[in-house]
């Protein structure tokens, strides 16, 4: 197998212009970013959604940078050929734009990341110049904006009216002069992606359940293999039930072990008899 090259934002750049999409997933953990570099992955985002996925949260509010970064680290142990994208979290940029450059510059500096991801529109493109000033590569999020859910009246498809559309295609293009080199849309109607798509001059335009036009698709691990109990977004396909096989496999341990049935010899560790002997004698 040919050693995979590092991915660049060039390489990127380069599958949008001849049309190839660009693959796109959540990640939040070692052994699942190993299984997605070698599956071919373009990109990776460990997404604050892991306050949903991985410590239980019922929202991503209470995701903090530090959980970001630990969870960044080892994606990137598991990872290293991938584009990475940390995504930052819920206070870790809104309040000022020092505020935003020092915590993406944390995403760069202590978990080897190649850019970062924030949601908000024209109201966001002061620190989007700041985190691009800084030398960072920053990925616009418009559309269903989790972090904004409350304001937004809930997980629902944004942009399906054309004034809501019309801000939504103005903030992109904001965002772009601002100098986001990609934009990802989140629940927004599929010919709202396509016209913000085909407009996209200096950005390549990202899809979550917004259709096939845009450059390429992210979905979140843990939707597509059935791996979050809660509830299954209608965006998200399950490529194979993981969940079910890992609920059987730990039914049947709990039925091995209480039947005693499990473990076998094959699956510990005996001791020679001379040994065994010896040990007795010592202890009498």
């Amino acid at each position: 197998m040919t050693e995979r090259k590092k991915t660049t934002l060039p390489m990127l750049f380069k599958k949008a212009a001849d049309g190839q999409p660009i693959t796109w997933l959540t990640c939040y953990d070692y052994p699942t970013a190993y299984l997605q570099e070698q599956a071919g992955i373009d990109m990776i985002l460990v997404g604050d959604s892991l306050g949903m996925t991985m410590l239980g949260y019922e929202s991503t509010l209470p995701v903090t940078m530090d959980d970001m970064i630990r969870h960044t680290q080892a994606v990137r142990r598991g990872a290293p050929k991938v584009f990475l994208i940390g995504d930052m979290p819920y206070m870790s940029y809104q309040p000022s734009v020092e505020t935003a450059i020092r915590n993406a510059g944390r995403f760069m500096a202590e978990a080897g990341c190649d850019g970062v991801k924030l949601e908000g529109g024209t109201e966001m493109v002061d620190r989007v110049r700041g985190i691009v000033g800084a030398g960072i590569p920053i990925m616009g999020h418009l559309g269903l904006t989790p972090q904004s859910v409350s304001a937004l009246g809930g997980y629902r498809v944004q942009g399906k009216g054309a004034l809501q559309a019309k801000k939504i295609v103005d903030d992109a293009k904001a965002l772009e002069e601002a100098g986001v080199y990609a934009i990802l849309l989140e629940m927004v109607p599929d010919r709202l992606c396509k016209l913000i798509t085909e407009r996209a001059e200096k950005c390549f335009i990202m899809s979550l359940g917004s259709g096939t036009d845009a450059h390429g698709q992210l979905l979140i691990y843990h939707d597509m293999f059935g791996l979050y109990p809660r509830f299954k977004p209608r965006m998200a396909k399950v490529f194979g039930n993981a969940g079910e096989v890992i609920l059987n496999g730990l039914k049947a341990y709990v039925e091995e072990v209480s039947n005693k049935t499990f473990p076998q010899p094959e699956n510990y560790f005996g001791m020679n008899d001379d040994e065994y002997d010896e040990l007795v004698k010592l202890l009498d």
